[in-house]
C-alpha cells in the first residue's frame, strides 16, 4: 500500500519542484549550501559523497570547490558506483540524463565516505526519504554498508513533510537539511 501512495506523492512533489522559478531554485539551493557549510559535521568531513542536480533537485555545485574529496555516483546495473571528481574534470550524461564522472575516473568504496549528501524528492520528520523509486539509494544506505557514515537528506522546505508512506526496505537518514532548518 505504501508504494502506491508513494507514486502519487512523488508525482505531486516533482511537479511542485519543477514549478520553482530558476531564481527560487537557486536561492533555496544557496540557503541549503550555506547551512551545510556551517555544520561541524560538514566542516570535519574529508570525503563527501554528493550528487549533481537532476530535474531541479537542490543544486549543491557551489560546495564542490571546497577543499574536500568529492565523490559522485554512476548507476551501474542496480547499484551506485562512486567516483572521485574535482571541478573542471569531464562529465557525461548517463542513460537517465544525470551527469556523472567518466567511467575512467578513480572509483572509491562507499565505506570511504565521511558524509553522504542524499538527493530526495521528499523527507519526513522521522527522517525517511522519498526518492525516484529506483531503489539505488535504498541499497546504498543499507546499514551493512554505511552504518558508521552520516547521511543528510537534502530537500526543499515544501517537500519536508510530517510523514511519508514507508515500505519495509526504506532506511532512515541521520539528518535532514532544508533551506530553513537542519534536523537530527
Amino acid at each position: 500500500m505504501a508504494s502506491s501512495n508513494k507514486v502519487v506523492l512523488r508525482k505531486k512533489l516533482l511537479k511542485q519542484r519543477q514549478e520553482l522559478s530558476p531564481a527560487q531554485w537557486q536561492s533555496q539551493s544557496h540557503l541549503i549550501c550555506e547551512r551545510l557549510q556551517s555544520l561541524a559535521l560538514f566542516k570535519e568531513a574529508t570525503t563527501v559523497f554528493a550528487y549533481f542536480s537532476f530535474r531541479q533537485e537542490v543544486d549543491l555545485s557551489s560546495l564542490f570547490s571546497l577543499n574536500k574529496n568529492w565523490a559522485f555516483p554512476r548507476c551501474v546495473g542496480r547499484s551506485l558506483v562512486w567516483h572521485l571528481w574535482q571541478p573542471g574534470e569531464a562529465l557525461v550524461k548517463d542513460k537517465y540524463g544525470i551527469q556523472t564522472p567518466l567511467e575512467t575516473t578513480p572509483s572509491i568504496t562507499c565505506t570511504a565516505a565521511d558524509l553522504i549528501l542524499v538527493p530526495t524528492v521528499a523527507c519526513d520528520r522521522r527522517k525517511y526519504r522519498l526518492g525516484y523509486g529506483g531503489g539505488f539509494y535504498d541499497r546504498l544506505l543499507n546499514p551493512l554498508q554505511v552504518s558508521n557514515i552520516s547521511t543528510i537528506g537534502i530537500v526543499f522546505d515544501f517537500a519536508y513533510v510530517g510523514e511519508l508512506p514507508v515500505d519495509p526496505w526504506d532506511i532512515k537518514l541521520n539528518f535532514v537539511c532544508t533551506p530553513s532548518k537542519f534536523t537530527n
